[in-house]
């Protein structure tokens, strides 16, 4: 089986997270992963992208650290990486995910 490199979350580095979530595709791959349960199969997303180009934002998530991929017999299964990125970046992912939403929260209730 084909071992997927991820980086640990010591190595997470602010500006290559940045950059995978600057796309809106990834935004909505790291939104749907949030919403739903854990271990998502690439294909259970419905991106408007070939499947070339839902492959690289899949990958650019991964080696940024974003998400988590492993095979499941012929699928890829993918976790959003909630804990560490929390860990590393404190309220990043909450504030990119309550902007990719366009929900607007009043400046006091922003998380710090």
């Amino acid at each position: 089986m084909r071992n997927l490199i991820h980086p640990e979350q010591n190595e997470l580095k602010l500006d290559a997270v940045l950059s995978a979530l600057a796309d809106p595709v990834r935004r909505r791959i790291v939104s749907q992963l949030s919403d739903g349960h854990d271990d998502q199969a690439c294909i259970a997303f419905e991106l408007p992208v070939s499947k070339s180009t839902s492959t690289h934002h899949f990958r650019v998530l991964r080696e940024a650290g974003v998400i988590e991929q492993r095979y499941q017999g012929t699928s890829i299964l993918n976790t959003l990486r909630e804990a560490d990125l929390e860990a590393r970046f404190p309220g990043l992912l909450p504030s990119v995910l309550v902007a990719a939403r366009g929900d607007l929260l009043p400046i006091g209730d922003l998380p710090l």
